[in-house]
């Protein structure tokens, strides 16, 4: 059983940034593949970025690219998503989520891999 509590969200201007953290319990939090999600009012969740167990690995959903970084802390058992250069359109409640699963990049950014997930922090982008 892995708990995930988010924190970081906030209101940002367009082109700033913010970083959020997702802390894990537990003791095997370096045997997971960690995710956000993100879910926009009135629109499905949606796969942001994935990282592997080692962070030797990571998918990024292709309008984040460039723009954010996931990137894991196996010592302190959190997994971060660095925000840059943030737009309107990344307004949104954002999910961490975490599964034992490695599989193909067509696998990871769906939701169905994913065991647990935390309460979700919000972010929002002002233009």
């Amino acid at each position: 059983q892995v708990q995930l509590v988010e924190s970081g969200g906030g209101l940002e201007q367009a082109g700033g940034s913010l970083r959020l953290s997702c802390a894990a319990s537990g003791r095997t939090f370096s045997t997971y593949t960690m995710a956000w999600f993100r879910q926009a009012p009135g629109k499905e969740r949606e796969f942001v970025a994935a990282i592997y167990r080692s962070g030797a690995i990571a998918y990024y959903k292709d309008s984040v690219k460039g723009r954010f970084t996931i990137s894991r802390d196996n010592g302190k058992n959190t997994v971060y998503l660095q925000m840059n250069s943030l737009k309107p359109e990344d307004t949104a409640v954002y999910y961490c989520a975490a599964t034992q699963v490695w599989r193909d990049m067509g696998t990871m950014t769906s939701r169905r891999p994913y065991d647990y997930w935390g309460q979700g922090t919000q972010v929002t982008v002002s233009s």
